[in-house]
């Protein structure tokens, strides 16, 4: 009696786990490996009955099964391009990421009036450059397409928080002077080098690069220019934004500056910022057929004022800039405990509010720049350098205070480096003091200090809707959950970008 064959038996086969596409190569490699048989069970041929059939049997169902894995791996791996492709244009996070809403950025960002200013200063935060370099360049650029609102000829203020150290800085142009009658002494030049000087990194020509080109190939007229030109007319202000036959330049329409483009050249090769504006200094006193002054006030850099608030601790600018007031409107609403009024104070009846125009640079870190200057009318004194390309303004040393300018940093703790960070600049509103002060006691309000206490180190979220008195523009930028936020009031009312 002939002995039964035995059966064939082979390894078990090894689960497929989705992974890698060189990883899953691999994987089909040693599960095609597995499929043998088992060589402790080798069957002789010469054994089998007609032919052999069972091996036979046994190369199918190996075959088979090998058809089977393969397939089985082809459509797994369709399906995860599938989703890979998917996931380009989605709203959902990648494995393993995570998505923002707009105005949230890992890194670093920028908030500015005029979307080419604010897209240059992010260019400038991923070339390696750091939010001092940021806002100056943009305020340089600021300076070509916005003239109605700032320029060389403005006055600058500025607070700049340096997350690694914690301190928080002032910056001024120092007080105004006359360089002719009606006409202000230019200072932003020298004042805008010399913070960078301080704490820009990158190299000091490359923050003017931009601007120049803007300057010299020409920038398209946006529509706060084009308003601000109807509204003035263009009495002192041909040709650099005028058509040929004399009407103001509309929206979409191409300007060039290139005197103010050589001036840009000249200041980008200033070793110190004394000599970036004692070249222009001396061109438009040679317009002007006047003297230069033997004394020019100097710009500053000096610790910011502070006022300690249960939530944490507050610094503006020092006078004459509006800061002072601003602390002193807090500090009296707080002792107070009286509630926020709401709707906004009235305001005091004034002049025209003063034109100004404020950025603001965040980085994830916690450092903050809040820059704020100002021509004082729109298009300053409207008297443009011919030599230079510059409008001149018309802040001159009977000036009153600067009440356009009181930038305001909220800092968490002062012990806690990694503490959140709020930035608040407004511009464009007649008293900026009291609409700052509206905004920041609603801020304070929405985050009591026992709720500070609970948060983690004194961390706050910056503030979903902050809301302004007044019929200007604010700004806000904070540091929170190692993430930077940028806003503001009105919403979309200036362009911001971030990476």
């Amino acid at each position: 009696m002939e002995r039964a064959e035995e059966p064939v038996v082979y390894q078990k086969l090894l689960p497929w786990e989705p992974s890698l596409e060189s990883e899953e190569e691999v994987e089909e490699e040693e599960t095609s490996e597995a499929l043998v048989l088992n060589p402790r069970r080798h069957q002789d041929s010469s054994r089998n009955k007609a032919g052999g059939l069972p091996g036979t049997w046994a190369r199918v169902v190996a075959a088979l099964l090998l058809l089977a894995v393969g397939c089985s791996l082809a459509v797994r791996q369709l399906q995860n391009q599938g989703r890979s492709t998917g996931s380009l244009g989605s709203v959902a996070p990648p494995p393993g990421g995570h998505s923002h809403g707009p105005g949230v950025y890992h890194h670093g960002a920028i908030i500015s009036p005029a979307a080419t200013c604010s897209h240059l200063g992010r260019e400038l935060l991923v070339a390696g450059g750091n939010v001092v370099d940021a806002g100056v360049g943009a305020a340089l650029c600021l300076a070509v397409v916005h003239p109605h609102a700032t320029g060389l000829g403005a006055m600058f203020w500025g607070l700049f928080h340096d997350s690694s150290s914690g301190n928080s800085t002032a910056l001024t142009s120092g007080p105004a002077q006359t360089l002719a009658p009606g006409l202000g002494l230019p200072a932003a030049l020298p004042t805008l080098h010399l913070l960078h000087a301080r704490f820009g990194r990158l190299p000091w020509p490359r923050l003017l690069v931009g601007p120049t080109t803007l300057a010299q190939e020409g920038f398209l007229v946006d529509t706060p220019l084009a308003r601000a030109l109807v509204a003035r007319g263009t009495e002192g202000l041909c040709p650099l934004l005028c058509h040929a036959d004399g009407t103001p330049l509309g929206a979409g329409a191409r300007a060039t500056n290139p005197q103010l483009a050589a001036v840009l050249r000249s200041a980008a090769l200033a070793p110190t910022s004394d000599l970036a504006g004692d070249a222009l200094l001396s061109l438009l006193a040679g317009d002007l057929g006047v003297e230069v002054p033997s004394a020019v006030p100097r710009p500053t850099l000096e610790p910011a004022e502070q006022l300690p608030v249960p939530q944490g601790i507050l610094f503006t600018t020092p006078s004459p800039s509006a800061g002072p007031e601003l602390l002193a409107l807090l500090e009296a609403a707080l002792r107070s405990g009286a509630p926020i009024p709401d709707p906004c104070p009235p305001f005091l009846q004034t002049a025209v509010s003063p034109e100004s125009s404020a950025l603001a640079a965040v980085d994830s870190s916690g450092s903050v720049l809040l820059l704020t200057s100002s021509l004082n009318c729109s298009f300053g004194s409207a008297h443009l350098s011919p030599s230079t390309g510059v409008l001149l303004s018309n802040l001159v040393a009977k000036s009153t205070t600067s009440a356009w300018a009181c930038p305001l940093i909220l800092r968490g703790s002062l012990d806690d480096t990694e503490a959140d960070v709020l930035g608040l600049v407004a511009s464009g509103t007649p008293d900026v003091a009291r609409a700052m002060t509206h905004t920041l006691l609603r801020h304070l309000a929405a985050r009591p200090p026992t709720q500070a206490q609970h948060q983690h180190q004194g961390q706050q979220e910056p503030t979903e809707h902050p809301s302004t008195c007044g019929q200007g523009t604010l700004l806000q930028v904070a540091a929170h959950t190692e993430h930077a936020h940028v806003s503001s009031v009105p919403h979309a009312c200036c362009p911001f970008q971030g990476f």
